[in-house]
């Protein structure tokens, strides 16, 4: 996930840096045009930018504490699968490594 945000141009990082201030003070109140639930307990962080539509999945854990599984740019309207099924296996290994209800 570093990596990918180390790849972002300095104007968009700092807008997803912002957005992910944002889900802090919200947490789970933060909703569309925010926030979009995915799949399951999978949710994305959306972000418009010159740079494109950057998608951040994340789920949240034990309460509060929002997990960030995965990035990329959007190109098509739809979601993809690859995409998608990437957090889902992130997420399951996060969990099954510290335990505990997502």
């Amino acid at each position: 996930m570093a990596e990918f945000l180390d790849d972002l141009q300095g104007g968009t990082r700092a807008k997803v840096v912002r957005m992910f201030d944002r889900l802090a003070e919200y947490g789970v109140l933060l909703d569309e045009p925010f926030t979009r639930q995915i799949r399951g307990k999978i949710r994305e962080l959306r972000v418009k930018d010159n740079q494109g539509n950057v998608r951040i999945l994340y789920f949240t854990f034990t309460g509060r504490r929002f997990i960030l599984l995965h990035g990329f740019l959007k190109k098509t309207d739809k979601t993809p699968e690859r995409e998608i099924d990437l957090a889902e296996k992130r997420m399951k290994e996060f969990i099954e490594r510290y335990g505990g209800k997502s």
